[in-house]
């Protein structure tokens, strides 16, 4: 990816000078926060971290993005770890109480990039079945021209064929598209179809980003 130095700190001229035209949104942990543990308030980690441990959550979570329904992991998960069906149960439950809410100035920024306008739209690795969950918990995520979620498509970051389906549905130009995301590996994956990439790590920090790419956000 070439380096594109920051934009000194001067008026910017128009539209045309920006570098990029669309911003590409992760939701979980971008614009939402998500803590699987928010589930098991009042658990013992421990019990919880075995619970993880024990079925993978971390594949079988992926595997929900990816399409998969939370019948199908209730069923595995009765098959081989009966006594963490009850676990599962609530995960689902008490899904809710995983989002934790808006993510720090995340909105704030979002209706600043509307305002500037610039197209916006969400890519995001989210179960079909648990996705209503995002907009009460993080209104931002209604503020996008469009989203792809994973779960609907059977396809989830960081298979290329979902950066090229977002490509394609959203009619992005990828050398002026700005995707950001929380995933190394999402980020890299995007790089590689020639989109401009951001690894966040907070609002500011994309603000940065942004500005550096001519796009007149506040500092």
């Amino acid at each position: 990816m070439t380096h594109h130095p920051a934009t000194p700190d001067a008026t910017f001229p128009d539209a045309s000078a920006r570098a990029i035209d669309a911003v590409l949104y992760d939701f979980g942990n971008v614009l939402v926060g998500w803590d699987p543990y928010g589930a098991y308030a009042g658990l013992d980690r421990e019990v919880v971290d075995a619970f993880f441990a024990d079925v993978d959550f971390r594949v079988l979570n992926h595997e929900r993005d990816a399409g998969a329904t939370w019948a199908d992991a209730r069923a595995a998960v009765e098959a081989t770890h009966p006594h963490h069906v009850a676990l599962l149960d609530r995960y689902l439950e008490q899904f809710p109480a995983t989002l934790t809410g808006p993510v720090e100035g995340s909105e704030e920024l979002v209706r600043e990039l509307r305002d500037l306008g610039l197209r916006l739209y969400g890519l995001t690795n989210w179960s079909a079945e648990l996705y209503p969950h995002a907009a009460p918990a993080a209104p931002a995520t209604t503020l996008m021209d469009d989203v792809l979620v994973s779960g609907r498509e059977g396809l989830a970051k960081p298979d290329p064929a979902i950066f090229a389906l977002a490509v394609a549905r959203f009619g992005l130009d990828p050398a002026r598209t700005l995707f950001t995301d929380d995933s190394a590996a999402n980020v890299d994956a995007a790089a590689r179809l020639g989109l401009r990439t951001h690894l966040f790590e907070g609002t500011p920090g994309l603000r940065t980003a942004l500005r550096a790419l001519g796009v007149p956000v506040a500092r």
